[in-house]
């Protein structure tokens, strides 16, 4: 399968198609096709793993599957072994000298994220069975899901950056297609247009950045020989510090990084089952997949092994905290969610940019299954307990009691996400702080710390809100259909099981040994062995959080703060506002852009394109008037008149010699041959 990996993004494009043309004519209008296609891909993604594990063990001499000792816990050294990636490639196009080819590259990244986004959009495709039964665009939903998936699965296989462009702009297409789903609400079809432009302005970043790394590599796309161009130095640091810093505004728009993560939250305006696929496995994680496929341009531009401070790390560290805060003052439970996936970005973000490439990618892989749960936990809420709503303290409130599988699932989420043992987010997160401790980045150390302890408070407030006190919403709210609670029940499992993959805690990192890569990778990447003291900390710094949160929402402890307080109540103002980055972007600059150009543009309207249409106007009708007064009425109408009056007297002349009279007729003939005679004679 390794071999034959295209095949695992071209089975949902074909479906969309093929839902889109005959979708409507089967009993489930679509969506079998659609659960069936990437069914088959969520199964050819496992054979790629499988196959890939074996390949890595092989080459390490160990069994792929024994489940204790050597093919559980690796010896140190025993991963070392050079595993090159699987790469094939055709000619796409040529220009001159230069090829331009398509293909796929699978490795452990590859595979790892084959795995992650066949499956969960293959749970997403089984839940909005329920979730967008009836809706009144189910089939072109269907066919929009598939295209999402195609559209990211093209992006993980592909082996060169051009190729990746071209996955990483249908995948901005399709989320916005899906978040304006339902466009005849206008805040819908605004949020669509806000992800897609905000998310443009980061793409021109990216697309600088692949000019200059197919430069600096010596004209060439493949990612593999980016790679080693890059860690060689070839062409110089400062052209790789150039390219880094493009292709980081590329991650910064797409993944929702500080300044442009404005988009992400509205962006909850889709069907919930949308935000998850979003979420969790495609859309906001293409930009981190960029920062782990392209790793050696990071790793040389930012000169990551030297420890302190680089864009890449400043960046995410930024967004954990601001991401976080943001979360607090939100009542929309998807879009607590929304800043939480901010923020967990930003520590996948900062994990690359201080050197914790395993760390970082574990935690995308373990984020996709708890952040998936908790989206669709939400969509659960929404859809059978609050009668379509997501406000958590108005419509919201002791739905334990009503809806038990979503109440357990939903927990097992957050927990995961605080990053509490043993759940998976405890395992992934906690690798990253440690990586940040060990590899002269100290100060990110405390801010991923300081967002753990943020992760935990929040969570535990929207928790309090959703299903704890008294019901405050209206109907009977029930537990949701098993096509809603059963894709709740495997993600649950996931984010329970999924981190013991990297456990470090028992000395095992079968997550690093099979997909860590080991070509054209930096060499220098360290991977810090667990600390119980580090671990203890992380834990209670997280449940101080809960500690906290609970002290203020249950206990009532600190009620009214923000009334009392004129700083608390300056800071909650500005929390509220979203740090008026949106006033910024939209009042500021969007309208002094638009502003001026909206004016010139009428003024263009009115006194350059309606003065040259008027002119045209004017110049034809006086044309048409030359033509009828002279052209018609004077030369064809003259000319035809001038005819018919010249036929008319021929005519009145030729009357007279139609006499009827015989002698008159042999007169004419005679002297018509006389003439005739006579001319033949002279002419003779």
């Amino acid at each position: 399968m390794l071999d034959y990996a295209w095949i695992i993004a071209f089975i949902p494009a074909v479906s969309f198609v093929a839902i889109l043309l005959l979708g409507r004519k089967f009993p489930r209008h679509g969506s079998e096709i659609g659960i069936a296609a990437v069914g088959a891909s969520f199964v050819l993604a496992c054979v790629a793993v499988v196959q890939w594990i074996n390949r890595v063990e092989n080459a390490t001499g160990a069994s792929a599957f024994k489940a204790l000792g050597k093919g559980f816990v690796a010896k140190a050294g025993e991963h070392e072994a050079v595993v090159k990636p699987v790469v094939h490639s055709v000619t796409w196009w040529q220009s001159g000298g230069l090829k331009f080819g398509a293909g796929t590259q699978i490795d452990g990244l590859a595979v790892v994220l084959l795995f992650v986004v066949t499956l969960v959009s293959l749970l997403v495709h089984v839940y909005s069975t329920a979730y967008m039964h009836g809706d009144r665009r189910y089939t072109y939903f269907y066919a929009a899901l598939s295209l999402f998936t195609a559209s990211m699965l093209l992006l993980v296989i592909a082996d060169n950056t051009l190729q990746l462009l071209v996955g990483w702009e249908l995948v901005g297409l399709c989320s916005f297609m899906l978040i304006g789903h339902w466009w005849e609400e206008g805040a819908n079809s605004n949020a669509a247009l806000k992800a897609f432009f905000t998310t443009r302005t980061g793409d021109v970043g990216l697309m600088i950045g692949v000019i200059v790394t197919f430069f600096a590599a010596g004209q060439t796309f493949n990612i593999v020989s980016i790679n080693e161009a890059a860690l060689a130095g070839k062409g110089g640091h400062a052209l790789w510090l150039g390219g880094a810093v493009c292709l980081l505004v590329g991650i910064i728009g797409k993944s929702g990084q500080f300044p442009l993560h404005t988009w992400l939250p509205d962006a909850m305006a889709g069907p919930t089952p949308v935000s998850a696929l979003i979420h969790a496995a495609t859309m906001v994680v293409a930009g981190v997949y960029l920062g782990a496929r392209v790793y050696g341009v990071f790793w040389q531009g930012f000169s990551i092994d030297a420890g302190g401070v680089n864009a890449m790390a400043l960046i995410g560290g930024v967004t954990i905290i601001i991401g976080a805060l943001l979360a607090f003052v939100q009542d929309d439970i998807k879009k607590v969610l929304a800043y939480s996936t901010i923020s967990q970005l930003g520590y996948m973000v900062m994990g690359l940019g201080v050197g914790a490439w395993t760390a970082a990618v574990f935690h995308l892989f373990t984020h996709a299954f708890f952040k998936a749960l908790l989206f669709l936990g939400a969509g659960s809420i929404s859809h059978s307990g609050s009668h379509h709503s997501f406000d958590m303290k108005r419509d919201m409130g002791g739905l334990r009691k009503y809806m038990p599988i979503t109440f357990t699932t939903f927990m097992i989420g957050s927990a995961a996400l605080a990053g509490l043992p043993p759940f998976a987010g405890f395992f992934s997160k906690d690798e990253i702080i440690a990586t940040a401790g060990h590899f002269g980045y100290d100060a990110f150390l405390y801010i991923g710390l300081a967002g753990a302890f943020l992760t935990a408070a929040y969570m535990t407030r929207a928790i309090y809100y959703t299903f704890f006190g008294e019901f405050r919403g209206h109907g009977q709210p029930h537990e949701s259909p098993p096509a809603i609670t059963g894709p709740l029940v495997v993600l649950a499992a996931f984010s329970v099981f999924a981190g013991w993959l990297n456990a470090t805690v028992v000395h095992v990192e079968k997550f690093q040994q099979w997909f860590e890569p080991r070509f054209a990778f930096p060499t220098q990447v360290i991977h810090p062995s667990f600390r119980f003291g580090e671990g203890a900390i992380a834990v209670i710094v997280a449940l101080a959080g809960v500690g906290v949160a609970y002290a203020y929402y249950w206990r009532g402890v600190g009620h009214g703060v923000t009334e009392r307080n004129p700083l608390a109540r300056l800071g909650y103002r500005f929390l509220l506002n979203k740090y008026y980055l949106d006033d910024l972007y939209e009042r500021v600059i969007v309208a002094g852009i638009k502003g001026p150009i909206a004016r010139a543009a009428y003024w263009t309207n009115q006194n350059l394109i309606d003065a040259v249409i008027n002119g045209v106007g004017k110049g034809t009708r006086a044309v048409g008037q030359f033509t009828y007064d002279v052209i018609d009425q004077r030369v064809v109408d003259g000319a035809v008149n001038g005819i018919a009056e010249a036929s008319g007297e021929t005519g009145g002349l030729l009357r007279y010699m139609q006499s009827g009279r015989v002698q008159w007729y042999a007169a004419i003939l005679f002297f018509a041959v006389a003439v005739l005679s006579l001319a033949l004679i002279v002419f003779s």
